[in-house]
């Protein structure tokens, strides 16, 4: 839009941007469900071709948005109910690994010390670890590890390198990792989550590129998890006055969070780290 580069990590926001004629069919599938108890919409976009990858950028793979416009508030009900979905969603694409390896790293990607980034570590920090607790092999059906590696300005090492040299020591039947992610749509700040069998490629949302944590790079099947906490402050001002030629250049490095992200990355971590516990636990 005009000299500012839109950006997004939502799968969703993707496919509202691309051309709607009938031949972006041909490599997306797209399929949409709203549950009936609390109108949550869970919508499911599968890139199955060369032709879908080119259109949206991003690789071939299942790409799950759920929308909850009470996610971040204290109702327990809802919440409750927000937890059987992404937990349910969750489940669907891990079970094959975990049937055959039952063990799952969970990894928090992002800075603990910056509020609308500490997304990752508060959902590891909410966890019940058991993979150190000895026993019989059929008492623990998942075993669970977790790690917080911090960001590449704390730790000088790339954070796909990190996890990798853990998978290997542990073997790992799948990994999950936690991110917070870059909205288009001011909507969906902290009410969205994202689900992909794809992996992530950090701060790409930011425009600050690392390398991939895939299965491709780190060996093993890769979750991720993210939820949009941060919008391109152009976005906004190219809404609002509708005019995306002349926003000046310098509010592409600028991103806003909602004055209430304190609360909402607490209750949105305990939600996503209860979603994973019943996984483990169920």
């Amino acid at each position: 839009m005009g000299n500012i580069n839109i950006r997004t990590d939502l799968a969703v926001e993707l496919n509202e941007a691309v051309d709607k004629s009938d031949s972006r069919y041909s490599g997306v599938i797209v399929r949409e469900h709203i549950d009936k108890v609390s109108l949550v919409k869970v919508t499911t976009l599968e890139i199955i071709n060369e032709e879908g990858e080119k259109l949206f950028n991003r690789k071939a793979g299942i790409y799950i948005t759920i929308e909850a416009e009470g996610l971040g508030e204290n109702d327990d009900f809802y919440n409750e109910r927000v937890i059987e979905i992404i937990s349910g969603q969750i489940d669907a694409l891990i079970r094959p690994c975990i049937s055959k390896n039952n063990k799952l790293l969970v990894v928090g990607l992002g800075n603990r010390n910056v509020t609308a980034d500490s997304l990752g570590p508060d959902v590891v920090d909410k966890l019940i670890i058991n993979s150190h607790i000895h026993g019989e092999k059929d008492e623990i059906s998942v075993r669970l590890s977790a790690l917080s590696p911090g960001v590449m300005a704390q730790t000088g090492i790339e954070t796909s390198s990190i996890i990798k040299g853990i998978a290997d020591e542990i073997d790992p039947g799948v990994i999950i990792v936690i991110d917070a992610l870059a909205a288009r749509n001011i909507q969906r700040l902290n009410k969205t989550i994202q689900i992909s069998n794809r992996g992530i490629n950090p701060g790409s949302g930011v425009g600050n590129h690392r390398t991939g944590i895939t299965s491709d790079n780190i060996g093993v099947p890769v979750i991720a998890v993210g939820v949009p906490t941060v919008i391109d402050a152009a976005t906004i001002i190219g809404d609002v006055t509708k005019d995306y030629e002349n926003i000046p250049k310098h509010l592409s490095d600028m991103y806003v969070t909602p004055k209430d992200i304190d609360e909402n990355i607490r209750i949105t971590a305990e939600i996503i780290a209860e979603s994973i516990n019943e996984l483990v636990y169920a």
